[in-house]
């Protein structure tokens, strides 16, 4: 196949992708609170206490994997996922963050970034399947949002405030 056909459908490709309408996995809908939005990602909590989880999912349809997002979008994502960990870590004071992407339940392309402690109900080992998701309480809930609030201060929209 010529370099030229293979421009010409990486064009489409890209045409495609960016009429499509992006739309948020419904399982991320189902196990995460949403709390906002970065310039590219969207900042969702996972419904689980045992360990403050977050996940930045790049608002881009129809993207599974990291080289699929145009050079500047990578950037843009690794950007917000080191600013993120900076922040969470010292936030929570973790004594060790969990950064990657996995994606072999969820296929929409998203980030985790996992804040954890030597104390925390999974150290040292991974934290998938460990135990049970514990979800947040309001109050707890509010708690992270509060602390979050006090972090999140330059190009990030909280939720509520898009209402």
């Amino acid at each position: 196949m010529s370099s030229a056909i293979l421009k010409n459908e990486l064009k489409i490709n890209r045409l495609i992708r960016s009429s499509a309408v992006f739309i948020l996995d419904p399982r991320l809908v189902q196990d995460t609170v949403a709390i906002g939005d970065f310039p590219l990602c969207r900042l969702l909590l996972s419904n689980d206490s045992n360990y403050p989880w977050f996940i930045l999912v790049p608002r881009r349809p129809g993207i599974s994997e990291l080289f699929q997002l145009e050079p500047a979008d990578q950037l843009q994502l690794w950007q917000e996922t080191n600013s993120l960990a900076q922040l969470l870590s010292e936030a929570f004071n973790a004594d060790k963050l969990n950064v990657g992407a996995l994606g072999n339940v969820v296929s929409q392309l998203h980030m985790h970034v996992i804040v954890r402690f030597r104390n925390d109900a999974a150290w040292p080992a991974p934290v998938w399947g460990k135990h049970p998701a514990q979800p947040y309480t309001g109050e707890a809930l509010l708690a992270i949002q509060r602390r979050l609030r006090q972090v999140l201060t330059h190009g990030f929209r909280f939720e509520e405030d898009q209402a």
